[in-house]
């Protein structure tokens, strides 16, 4: 059964009890580990690309348009999130194939070859770097990924517009459009609402007010910010950090 039809499949890491995460050797990717708890918070859209491992699947989590909230009982999860744009590259698929999807790698990837993945995994001693093992030895058969896109998610987590930023990069409307659509899942306006999104929770949780995070992470006020964190994340932003 695709992961995406299974409610209990909880997606990418999670900051919380259970949760941590290290750089990994392929860059700009991040290793993590997860046992997630029923009250833990929310996975939120980040723009990224997930591979996963759970007691003996491989999975990917695509990029998602909204909060997707862990329905599973905790049990262990290990992962790597690629930096956005580098994951459907290496993976081979389209990134809005998985845009709001939990699947099976055995979809996307020939099934012996996912199993004998899975059997190595699930038999490590660390399944996070196994995990990361794979991902590496992937990326050094995939294409390089495009380095306009590299340069234009750098300039929309600065914060910067995105006409300016594709003026910049000599990137047309349709052109970006087309190529965030194939690399990140959704349109250019949309990974830069999820990268506010994410500037605003770092500020947060370090314990700026609300009303100067607004300000800083680039919304007009903080009643923007706040129907933001309602429309990406299902719920109030004290909600969301009290959480985790």
């Amino acid at each position: 059964m695709a992961a995406d039809e299974d409610p209990a499949a909880p997606g990418r890491g999670v900051e919380g009890p259970g949760y941590a995460e290290r750089a990994s050797r392929l860059d700009g990717a991040v290793v993590w580990t997860n046992t997630p708890t029923a009250a833990g918070p929310p996975v939120l859209p980040d723009g990224c690309v997930d591979l996963l491992w759970n007691e003996g699947r491989l999975l990917v989590a695509g990029p998602d348009t909204h909060a997707h909230h862990p329905g599973s009982p905790p049990t262990r999860w290990a992962g790597v999130r690629f930096r956005p744009g580098t994951g459907p590259a290496l993976l081979g698929v389209p990134a809005y194939e998985l845009r709001d999807r939990r699947v099976d790698l055995a979809d996307l990837w020939p099934a012996a070859e996912v199993r004998r993945l899975a059997g190595r995994v699930s038999a490590a001693a660390d399944p996070a770097t196994a995990l990361e093992e794979i991902a590496l030895a992937r990326a050094g058969r995939a294409p390089v990924p495009d380095p306009l896109l590299g340069a234009l998610v750098a300039a929309l987590e600065a914060g910067r517009p995105v006409a300016a930023t594709a003026d910049a990069l000599g990137l047309g409307a349709r052109q970006v459009h087309r190529r965030s659509l194939a690399a990140f899942g959704y349109g250019p306006k949309t990974l830069a609402r999820v990268l506010r999104l994410q500037r605003a929770l770092a500020l947060a949780r370090s314990g700026v007010p609300y009303a100067q995070t607004a300000a800083r992470a680039g919304f007009a006020d903080q009643a923007h910010l706040a129907r933001d964190v309602r429309s990406l994340a299902g719920m109030p932003l004290g909600d969301l950090l009290a959480r985790g």
